[in-house]
């Protein structure tokens, strides 16, 4: 049963990224006839062809079909590469059987922008729907029923993208049955995992043990391995970045090495021309939208249009940042006001200094904010570098004693528009969640993660979820 599962889910992938392909390659046909360059020759059709099923089997050597267990930064990743590589080998084939006569470079460069672009859209889509029929994801094993063990479980479930959906959970330290882990099912000990293994056809153990003792892991993992293809590790590593860890064999030895990305100053370099073009570009393309806004605020609320507020940024410097405003002009006042009347209210504003039902916003200033729009006047703190596209969000001057070490942290990026907390639940999640959230993507910051973290940060102002 398992085996057809699988084979059905990597033939929809196929199947969706064939659709993918022709559909482009129909699409940029159209600017072909109405250039007058006349019908195509068959020998252009044929590079059509080659150029997906090229495409789809540079996927699949880059692990894509069905690619369980790639993280949304090592996905964007490989299917980049696979169009780049796509694109090199086209681009080769064509000049050598002299193709270009008839295959415009106008109609392969739109092609394959589409495949850069809308690739991950439909992988996401098609995925999302064999969510929703029972065939995305395989079962896995989770050896360890400790805190890390319920948190992995919690985090499977929650990352769903990931397709490691856990079936049960093991123990070789708790020797009775019954009862659930985060809603899976405990399954006794680590003989009880192996038989498991064995009868349902399951490849897959994950050993959440950090701090089990050397010896005892070893032995439980060559027990595991003869029942598990895939033997996953989770090492006492907490604090430390993650997407950027590599093993490294030294001479027999087992290394882990780590790599900080915000050391590489042609990193630096790259997310700070990023934050120029997308400047550049997207304020030219959105100018109508920001005088549309200035004007509905002007016209509708006493006050200026944007305010500035003082706010800690990178190395320790301050900056003000701007936005549209969208309180009334008395704010402070009012505030002031409240929390000394409502203990209620200054209660909430003590937690994580947010109101979730704040009279002192105006009617257009939360549509603003639950488009996050406000937002946009930060454009000019972007240009000027003291902000960036993406990054941890600026917090108030107030605010830096409560976030101890991981201020530390947040010193060593620009703060940005958007960022994790964003596109994580934004209102939604504890301010001890949103130190988390400011500390992984310091450690694992990569162009990757900030082109992920602005794809969903449209999709999340779309939907509003989480904002106030």
């Amino acid at each position: 049963m398992w085996a057809w599962k699988h084979l059905l889910v990597i033939l929809t992938l196929v199947f969706s990224d064939i659709l993918l392909a022709s559909l482009l390659w129909g699409s940029a046909l159209v600017p072909q006839n109405i250039w007058g360059r006349g019908p195509l020759q068959e020998i252009a059709y044929t590079l059509m062809v080659f150029s997906t099923a090229l495409w789809i089997g540079m996927r699949a050597l880059l692990g894509l079909y069905p690619g369980y267990g790639l993280g949304p930064v090592e996905e964007l990743r490989r299917q980049t590469y696979a169009v780049t590589a796509t694109l090199a080998v086209t681009t080769v084939v064509a000049f050598a059987f002299q193709i270009g006569d008839s295959l415009s470079r106008l109609l392969v460069g739109l092609n394959f922008l589409g495949l850069l672009l809308l690739a991950p859209l439909v992988r996401y889509l098609a995925k999302w729907l064999m969510v929703k029929v029972g065939l995305w994801g395989k079962p896995v094993v989770i050896m360890g029923a400790g805190k890390t063990g319920r948190l992995l479980v919690r985090a499977l479930q929650n990352g769903w993208g990931l397709g490691l959906r856990p079936v049960a959970v093991f123990d070789p330290r708790l020797a009775p049955r019954g009862g659930e882990i985060e809603g899976v099912a405990y399954g006794g000990t680590g003989i009880d995992a192996l038989d498991l293994g064995k009868k349902q056809w399951i490849d897959t153990v994950i050993f959440a043990m950090p701090r089990i003792r050397l010896e005892h892991l070893s032995k439980l993992v060559e027990r595991a391995s003869l029942s598990f293809r895939y033997v996953i590790l989770i090492p006492n590593l907490a604090g430390i970045t993650t997407s950027a860890v590599v093993a490294r064999d030294l001479a027999g030895t087992l290394g882990v090495e780590i790599k900080h990305n915000l050391l590489n100053p042609w990193s630096r370099r790259v997310k700070r021309a990023f934050d120029l073009f997308g400047v550049i570009v997207g304020g030219l393309l959105i100018s109508p939208l920001l005088l549309a806004i200035a004007a509905s605020l002007k016209l509708t609320s006493s006050g200026p249009v944007l305010y500035k507020q003082r706010r800690p940024g990178a190395a320790g410097k301050y900056f003000d940042m701007w936005k549209f405003r969208t309180m009334r002009a008395d704010a402070e006042q009012v505030l002031t006001k409240l929390l000394q009347s409502d203990p209620d209210l200054r209660v909430e504003w003590e937690k994580d200094h947010k109101l979730r039902y704040d009279p002192r916003i105006t009617r257009i200033g939360r549509f603003l904010r639950k488009t996050s729009l406000d937002e946009l006047p930060q454009l000019w703190n972007v240009l000027r570098g003291e902000m960036s596209l993406v990054g941890p969000r600026p917090i108030l001057i107030e605010e830096v004693a409560r976030y101890g070490e991981v201020y530390g942290l947040y010193q060593r990026m620009r703060p940005g528009i958007t960022g994790l907390w964003q596109v994580s639940g934004r209102s939604d999640t504890s301010y001890e969640e949103r130190l988390a959230m400011v500390a992984y993507y310091v450690r694992n910051w990569s162009v990757w993660l900030d082109l992920i973290i602005l794809t969903r940060t449209a999709l999340v102002g779309i939907s509003n979820r989480g904002a106030f």
